[in-house]
């Protein structure tokens, strides 16, 4: 004699196969979002956010500043622009002299 599974059992078995299933869905978003943010970084690095062009490293006082080749746009990296802040008048002049044309 063959027992049908009661209306709870399947209801826990559906919600089961569902949740299983469902976490397999959230690991290839997972990696597929890290292989895109990958592929992005690849694309878009020491390139200039506003057209593009390549960044030149300019390295003054231990400070990476970033220059673009094309349009002379001027980019800190995360906890440059403290950085730049502490300098005086004097070294802060030095450094605008720098990026002078």
């Amino acid at each position: 004699m063959v027992l049908k599974p009661t209306e709870k059992e399947e209801e826990y078995f559906a919600r089961m196969e569902f949740e299983r299933k469902k976490k397999i869905e959230e690991e290839k978003h997972k990696k597929l979002a890290e292989e895109e943010k990958k592929r992005l970084k690849e694309l878009h690095f020491m390139r200039c956010p506003k057209c593009g062009m390549e960044l030149l490293e300019i390295d003054y006082r231990s400070i990476k500043i970033d220059k673009c080749s094309e349009c002379d746009g001027i980019w800190l990296d995360a906890g440059e622009m403290e950085r730049v802040s502490t300098l005086e008048k004097a070294g802060l002049d030095k450094l605008f002299s720098v990026f002078k044309k």
